[in-house]
């Protein structure tokens, strides 16, 4: 089990500045998407808070009133939901604080807390974690874990109850049957369906071991649900085909309730946009209730800096230095702003909201600037042409809708 920071870490004494930075400029809120696909009533953006670890800011920068100003600023422009997970350090500390902090402006019931769950001690390949050092992945879906892991949650996060809880990346723990590992997984919903698991007729099939311990799992999590802990129970994952095959594994076993919540990163992006492949079977066989996208960056490949760890191929590297060449600094810009319309509302988008990750208020204020263009119809013609550029060279090197593998 993941050893628990101390819910004492990180707590600013003096008073938190409060200045024109942190103000929110005028302009549109952001809102709840106004769908019956958004029964969750979750704001079209999501603060995502694994920023709030080492990862991407020193402890320094997390032990100073940053983190409490961002968050601040976020709900004064309308985010009242935040993603965070036990897996991202001390994340879930550093985000209760900063609620803690705000909440004379905003009490517990005007946001929502979503928490990725590993339920475990996780080491795998990932910016998150220490793979390196140990060179194996390690999972625990034990029922007895997932209660150990969303009370220490509770207790991180200073509140009586989740919005949602997920079990973060499910292909690690389920049984592998992915017709491939890597490329574009849309034949999944057709002519491969029987590789992928999917075929009509398989949906209740427990394919082995992992997929059992998964069932276990969101058995206790309905169990805390029961209890009132949760009100929202999740899965999220990388494969779309693995996503779908255990919404109808769960919907298909008993107690036969659907999946609350469905999460998929990285696949509303520039380069791979196959969420819409998957968005109709999911809601309208699997009947899960709310999708949610997140990582509309893709974890950093459509950055200037590309990780280092990225799964990424070579190739697929080259055709983003070379758009991002092409377009410079609005590239970053673009990618944003094609994830944010695809996700949004109207004919041909998801209607889904969209996870962000920002470390800085300054980052939050270019987030909306965005998000407002957008909703304001203000993306124009040679935008759209330097869009649909980018998306084309990424179908002219192969990778367009292209999927790594994972794990």
């Amino acid at each position: 089990m993941v050893a628990p920071v101390p819910i004492t870490l990180i707590v600013p004494q003096d008073v938190a500045p409060d200045e024109d930075q942190d103000k929110a400029v005028p302009g549109a809120q952001v809102t709840a998407l106004d769908s019956h696909l958004n029964p969750l009533h979750l704001p079209s953006l999501i603060l995502g808070a694994g920023t709030f670890s080492n990862q991407y800011n020193s402890n320094d920068h997390l032990a100073g009133f940053a983190p409490m100003r961002l968050v601040r600023l976020a709900l004064r422009y309308g985010l009242r939901a935040f993603d965070t997970s036990i897996y991202y350090g001390p994340s879930e500390v550093v985000l209760g604080n900063a609620l803690k902090a705000v909440q004379d402006e905003f009490p517990r019931e005007s946001y929502q807390l979503v928490s990725l769950r590993l339920c475990a001690s996780s080491i795998r390949t990932s910016n998150m974690t220490k793979c390196g050092r140990f060179g194996a992945t390690t999972f625990d879906y034990s029922p007895a874990t997932i209660r150990n892991s969303v009370t220490q949650s509770l207790q991180r996060l200073q509140t009586d109850y989740l919005d949602t809880v997920y079990l973060h990346d499910i292909e690690f723990v389920c049984t592998p049957v992915l017709g491939k590992q890597t490329g574009n997984h849309a034949l999944a919903l057709t002519e491969e369906k029987a590789s992928y698991g999917l075929e009509e007729g398989m949906e209740s099939r427990i394919c082995g071991e992992g997929d059992q311990k998964v069932l276990d799992a969101f058995g206790e999590l309905r169990k805390m649900k029961d209890e009132g802990l949760i009100r929202n129970i999740g899965i999220t994952g990388y494969p779309l085909p693995t996503l779908l095959r255990i919404a109808l594994l769960i919907l298909h076993n008993p107690p036969y309730e659907p999946v609350d919540v469905l999460l998929s990163y990285s696949h509303n992006s520039l380069q791979n946009c196959t969420f819409a492949d998957f968005a109709s079977p999911l809601r309208h066989c699997a009947k899960v209730k709310q999708l949610v996208g997140a990582s509309p960056f893709s974890m950093g490949l459509l950055t200037p800096s590309i990780p280092s760890w990225h799964p990424a191929p070579e190739g697929l590297r080259e055709v983003v230095t070379k758009a991002r060449v092409e377009h410079g600094e609005e590239f970053v810009d673009m990618a944003l702003a094609y994830a944010i319309r695809r996700c949004g509302s109207g004919d041909g988008n998801l209607n889904v909201p969209l996870v962000v990750g920002v470390s800085t208020p300054e980052e939050v204020h270019h987030c909306m600037r965005v998000w407002r263009k957008v909703q304001e119809g203000k993306i124009s013609e040679e935008d759209r042409e330097k869009e649909a550029k980018a998306v084309g060279d990424f179908r002219e090197a192969g990778f367009l809708g292209w999927s790594w593998a994972s794990p």
